[in-house]
């Protein structure tokens, strides 16, 4: 169970946040920050901003989500201003890659 079966609508976003133990937390975050995914507990807690709209929630949940299935949590090296760049570039090229896959097969 992975994004690709969310994006061909053979799972819904409901049943990939229980594979992945994930909540969505909708709080108003600060300027320039749609989202962002921390791991406590056992928990997946992906944060988006309140007041983003409908289709930049769901771009910013994908993201995040990229981020779990690429296994980016709690690396110790993440706060380093060039691997935080690396990641968030790498989950974008992540859904991207997907959705031209998808596109390109007609999925």
């Amino acid at each position: 169970m992975n994004l690709y079966n969310l994006l061909t609508g053979e799972i819904t976003q409901e049943d990939l946040l229980s594979y992945y133990n994930a909540s969505i937390i909708y709080e108003e975050l600060p300027p320039g920050i749609n989202g962002c995914v921390d791991y406590y507990k056992g928990i997946n807690n992906i944060y988006l901003d309140r007041n983003l709209s409908y289709y930049k929630k769901k771009k910013t949940l994908l993201h995040e989500l990229a981020h779990i299935e690429l296994n980016q949590l709690g690396q110790s090296d993440k706060l380093l201003a060039f691997k935080r760049d690396r990641y968030e570039d790498e989950a974008d090229r992540y859904i991207k890659l997907l959705m031209s896959y998808i596109n390109d097969n007609k999925i």
